[in-house]
């Protein structure tokens, strides 16, 4: 990226609102504000008038902010234009600032910019995103503290600690002659066992920060007409999908979302599964196996009277074989059962067997808490931040190394390899170590004008 370029953007969203507001990066930019304003700007200081076009008439009329650098969240010079919300008036200023050398920003080029230039790390620098597209209050909360530093404080630290070592391993190296055995003395299985302990408290925190930011992909799966809407609209707590006594009522997948416990759960109901001449029903069942691919937990619906019959054994042999299962069995209301949760006697190969009422609601929390315990969430604790699926990646392949390393204690050049690799592991975490095109696809997925 060419820094030395001037970007601007909306930095508001689409539509239209009191207050639209376009954003400017780059150097040199009190000059640019007095072409835009016609005055020299003070700094941190909100200045109020006419934003004009190229013969002096005015587009609009706001608040202009200026921001030199190095004080400002690119590092660059930094305006910020306040004016209204209106998507024409916003584009006209946009226009007229691409007229005076700016281009328009990528997207997430701005924080981008922020990264490059030492304002922030690449982990904070994704939270930026995750604050912006949290699903619920918990998530809004974890984000800031990893836009405050959380997570790239723990990172930061373990990879301090792993300096350390490769450090000391290496003098070691450096100095064969000395009669003092070094690797004896320094207590290195102890010191590598302190380092995995250390990574896995890590990893257990990303793990609960990855489900807080990804979230729960949830499918009702089972034959036609045992309860899939009703149980769709009693967990969403509305009418969402339509429900009849007619099998194959639902013909596509309707999806909803919740919020359990902070953990967004996107839940889709589907088609049932099974048999049928009907094209449309048989392109709904067709999307019904490809939620189900990408789902964490499938709600497995089955009629305890009707039992392992063949539409059952229809719709459980189209489940993917590994995909985590909660069997549920609906209607109690009908035959006056209390609600249940069992570990035993499944049908599907469930783990859990739930016995609920989707109409009177009954069940409902057992139901919400197995789905929370079936992907591992503990609840929300303080110091728990966001991660991504790269953190995590990242953090399994430093453990690798470590278990590598605990292996080849007593070999010192692959001791001090092994810790080397885990390092540079750690630090594609916050950016340290990142090779460029990965840049590139972590910020082309923030919004424009961030």
């Amino acid at each position: 990226m060419a820094s030395s370029q001037t970007i601007a953007a909306i930095a508001t969203a689409a539509g239209r609102g009191g207050v639209g507001i376009v954003r400017v990066s780059g150097k040199h930019l009190a000059a640019f504000a007095e072409r835009l304003c016609g005055k020299t700007p003070r700094p941190r200081t909100a200045h109020y008038g006419d934003f004009l076009d190229e013969n002096g008439e005015t587009i609009d009329s706001g608040l202009l902010l200026y921001f030199p650098a190095p004080a400002s969240f690119t590092g660059e010079d930094v305006l910020e234009l306040h004016g209204h919300g209106g998507m024409v008036v916003m584009q006209m200023l946009l226009a007229r600032c691409v007229e005076l050398g700016a281009r328009q920003a990528r997207p997430g080029e701005f924080s981008q910019r922020a990264f490059l230039n030492g304002k922030m790390d690449l982990a904070q620098a994704e939270s930026v995103a995750d604050l912006i597209d949290a699903d619920s209050r918990t998530a809004a909360r974890m984000a800031v503290r990893s836009l405050k530093g959380a997570f790239s404080q723990r990172i930061h630290a373990l990879v301090d600690d792993l300096i350390h070592l490769r450090m000391l391993i290496e003098a070691a190296l450096d100095f064969p002659e000395e009669d003092i055995d070094f690797l004896a003395e320094l207590n290195i299985p102890a010191r590598v066992d302190a380092l995995q302990v250390q990574l896995r408290e890590i990893n257990a925190q990303a793990a609960q920060g990855a489900i807080l930011r990804e979230g729960m992909q949830v499918v009702l799966a089972g034959a036609p007409n045992v309860g899939k809407s009703s149980l769709l609209n009693a967990l969403a707590g509305d009418d969402v999908a339509i429900v009849t006594d007619i099998a194959g009522t639902t013909r596509d997948t309707v999806r909803e979302q919740i919020v359990l416990d902070g953990v967004p759960v996107h839940i889709t109901d589907t088609a049932g599964l099974r048999h049928t001449a009907d094209t449309v029903e048989q392109i709904g069942i067709e999307r019904s196996r490809r939620a189900l691919a990408q789902a964490d937990v499938a709600l497995v619906l089955i009629d305890p009277q009707e039992g392992l019959n063949d539409s059952v054994r229809e719709a459980l042999s189209q489940l993917p074989p590994d995909l985590k299962r909660i069997e549920v069995h609906n209607k109690i209301d009908l035959r006056d059962e209390a609600a249940f949760i069992r570990s035993s006697g499944s049908l599907c190969g469930a783990d859990s067997i739930i016995g609920l009422s989707a109409k009177t609601g009954a069940g409902l929390d057992l139901l919400k808490n197995a789905l929370l315990a079936q992907i591992g969430w503990r609840g929300e604790s303080e110091g728990l931040f966001l991660a991504r699926s790269r953190h995590l990646d990242a953090l399994a392949r430093a453990a690798v190394e470590l278990q590598h390393a605990a292996v080849c204690v007593n070999q010192a050049e692959l001791l001090a390899e092994h810790l080397r690799l885990a390092q540079n592991a750690c630090n594609e975490i916050t950016g340290e170590f990142t090779a460029d095109d990965l840049l590139g696809v972590i910020f082309s997925r923030f919004c424009i004008g961030k």
